[in-house]
């Protein structure tokens, strides 16, 4: 069964070939859904979109950027007339202690992971209020809810808080209108974003504050994302979703 069949999708920040983004991308496409990739790179983008098939779209966008993130989703529903679902997958990480965290990381940091989910986010909901339909599923982090102690610093943690908040505030606001908002919380997943940085004893006690003892894939996200777009969580929002091999556990 295609849990996406005849739907249109955004994810943001997904043209890493090893990243959440793709791999999300990539299992909506299989589930039936046209998607269309949004990066910084526009053409890494279109080949990202390129691999999953005819169809699908990659396209340049600064997610914060508000006019960009407009434009973008403007010319999307002008293609496609709707758009069902976004992901909010864009994100960036600094693995910085507290007292070394500059005004330009703060900014940074704050600046991709929560502004330009905001941003993207109000780029769609006049359209999914106007069809009455909708899921939108952003990123947060385990990060968020114990304080760091993976990678990112107390300025990742925060950012990856403020969309724990806003991802709340937004379901309330907009589940009149049957437009869904939730949030998955990764734990420690094998992606680009931390390949190579991480010492042999960093990943080991890594390893040991997780109960399945392995990293995340990719594809371990991916498959939340595909329940939270799907009707299969047609009355899940507002919810934080631990994808974490019990990491979280106390």
């Amino acid at each position: 069964m295609k849990l996406l069949e005849g739907q249109f999708a955004v994810i943001t920040g997904a043209a890493s070939p090893r990243g959440l983004g793709k791999a999300t991308a990539q299992l909506f496409a299989e589930h039936g859904a046209t998607v269309a990739i949004l990066d910084l790179n526009g053409d890494a983008a279109a080949a990202a979109a390129a691999d999953l098939g005819a169809g699908h779209i990659g396209l340049a966008c600064d997610v914060t950027d508000k006019a960009a993130c407009d434009k973008v989703m403007a010319d999307l529903i002008a293609r496609w007339g709707r758009i069902d679902v976004l992901v909010n997958n864009a994100g960036i990480t600094q693995p910085l202690k507290i007292m070394e965290i500059e005004a330009k990381n703060y900014e940074a940091v704050l600046d991709v992971n929560l502004r330009g989910t905001l941003y993207a986010s109000q780029a769609v909901i006049p359209q999914m209020r106007s069809q009455k339909s909708g899921s939108i599923v952003n990123l947060s982090s385990v990060s968020a809810q114990r304080g760091g102690g993976i990678f990112g610093g107390p300025h990742y943690s925060a950012a990856k808080a403020g969309v724990l908040g806003l991802t709340k505030a937004m379901a309330r606001e907009l589940a009149p209108d049957n437009v869904r908002v939730n949030a998955i919380c990764p734990g420690f997943i094998a992606t680009d974003i931390t390949a190579g940085k991480l010492t042999p004893e960093m990943n080991k006690a890594i390893l040991e504050g997780i109960p399945m003892n392995r990293a995340g894939e990719a594809s371990d996200v991916a498959g939340c994302a595909l329940f939270l777009a799907s009707g299969l969580s047609a009355y899940v929002t507002g919810s934080e979703v631990d994808v974490n091999g019990g990491s979280l556990i106390h």
